[in-house]
């Protein structure tokens, strides 16, 4: 898709709206200039005090030209280009498109705004926009919680209105995915946590809690089967669950059945194992919320009895032997003792179970997974003239995702191997100074998606995290 027009938001007129196109921005210059691919600033989005300083520090320290200019261009890349801030109902709104696409994923938005959450005490405006983003993720969940990509309003129309069952205005598109609801409970947690403010989980906001809830343990599918299905006339047949649009078979295992991965393809199995235990840890983040603040113990526990189904159905169904790599984790299963031993580069994935804290790099389980996932016994872990890594069903059997590349040095405690995931990431972006969705793994100037903000600004957390942890690393040039 080509570039879209969006609205135009500063920090310090946060409400204030003009459109734009950044189409046909500057490129690397070979022999060592490089032009910055930001827009102008009266051009950006949204303009953050507190993450402009916060690129001037870390630029600062990293010694590689190239490489500080990927991070400058990166890491502001949401804020620059895709959010669009106002008001609704009376409260802040944030939407959040995801790049190419002038939608909002309910995942994206998150993952997108997530590398700022250490700044918001520092901005108010930032913090302004984060409150938006919360307001306008708990109406999207009200407005369907099966969904996983919304429009900005009513009026829009939507992409795929031949789909089944016919979507209701101000939906983009309606594939069930664990993690879309997930990451709604996770920004609203990480913001309470950082800021202590709970000003923003009114009525609606509770409500919206209660219905993911009560989709979990319907899709939990202990007594019978659910009322969700997805039919797509096309020719993807990725882009739809079998046995018209209900997925396979399932025995019922205390997890929740999700019937499209984090990469929007269709599950093969439905208990989707990286999903089930980020909703078991976001179930627990709710419960604390609603425990601590709001004073609703009954919910609370609902939450937290709800986490500890999913994980005793984890620990008897997805922990599995395999291949002389010890006991690992299975991507997706049935129930029945089927199991997929893959992963996708999409988060939640099994790679990301360190970034999003489920576990630790240390943990046995997780090292004997990661080992499993960088071998040649992943599928989807390849290898090519370009570079290695993770890949994704999403786009064929042949390319690499840069976001596999980042979450493998995001994830790593080997210098040697954060650095190589570096040297590769450098060798990779075509000249263009951003990150993709995906490259062929034997030619990086094959790519999808050259506007990908979710990538982008994750490339600038790792950079922020390298220069928080291990800061000598990039005193080298790659």
């Amino acid at each position: 898709m080509q570039r879209r027009k969006f609205i135009k938001t500063t920090g310090t007129a946060a409400l204030g709206f003009s459109a734009i196109n950044l189409a046909g921005a500057g490129l690397f210059i070979p022999g060592g200039s490089f032009i910055s691919q930001r827009p102008p600033i009266e051009k950006r989005n949204f303009t953050s005090n507190a993450v402009e300083a916060k690129i001037a520090e870390v630029k600062a320290a990293i010694a590689d030209p190239e490489l500080a200019w990927m991070f400058e261009n990166c890491y502001p890349n949401t804020l620059d280009t895709t959010v669009e801030m106002g008001v609704l109902n009376g409260k802040a709104d944030t939407f959040v498109i995801t790049g190419d696409i002038h939608a909002m994923w309910l995942r994206d938005s998150t993952a997108q705004v997530w590398p700022y959450m250490p700044l918001i005490n520092a901005d108010p405006y930032l913090k302004l926009l984060i409150q938006g983003l919360i307001n306008r993720q708990a109406s999207c969940v009200l407005l369907d919680p099966y969904a996983n990509a919304f429009n900005k309003d009513a009026t829009q129309s939507a992409e795929w209105n031949d789909d089944e069952p016919k979507m209701r205005p101000g939906l983009h598109e309606r594939k069930w995915e664990i993690d879309s609801l997930c990451y709604v409970m996770r920004l609203a947690h990480e913001y309470w946590k950082r800021t202590g403010d709970a000003s923003l989980f009114d009525a609606e906001w509770q409500k919206a809690m209660k219905i993911i809830f009560e989709t979990f343990r319907t899709e939990q599918r202990l007594y019978g089967e659910s009322p969700y299905y997805f039919i797509r006339k096309t020719s993807a047949m990725i882009d739809a669950p079998v046995f018209g649009g209900t997925g396979r078979p399932i025995r019922p295992t205390g997890m929740i059945c999700s019937m499209f991965r984090p990469s929007d393809d269709a599950t093969l199995f439905p208990f989707l194992v990286p999903s089930n235990l980020f909703a078991a840890q976001e179930l627990r983040h709710i419960s604390d919320i609603f425990k601590n603040v709001l004073n609703d113990a009954t919910f609370a526990d609902d939450c937290s009895g709800l986490a500890l189904e999913i994980e005793n159905g984890i620990r008897k169904y997805a922990i599995t032997p395999h291949l002389g790599f010890g006991e690992i984790y299975a991507y997706e299963l049935d129930g029945f003792g089927n199991q997929v031993f893959m992963d996708d580069a999409n988060v939640p994935s099994l790679m990301s179970l360190a970034y999003l804290g489920i576990h630790q790099p240390g943990d046995e389980i997780y090292k004997n997974t990661r080992r499993f996932l960088l071998s040649e016994n992943n599928p989807y872990f390849l290898k090519g003239k370009a570079a290695e890594g993770q890949a994704s069903p999403h786009t064929g059997k042949e390319s690499i995702w840069p976001m596999g590349i980042i979450l493998r040095a995001m994830t790593s405690t080997d210098d040697r191997e954060i650095v190589n995931c570096l040297k590769m990431l450098k060798a990779t972006h075509a000249g263009k100074g951003f990150m993709h969705e995906s490259f062929h793994k034997d030619d990086a100037s094959k790519f999808s998606r050259s506007w990908f903000a979710w990538a982008n600004t994750l490339f600038g957390e790792m950079i922020i995290k390298i220069y928080d942890e291990r800061k000598s690393l990039l005193k080298a040039t790659f």
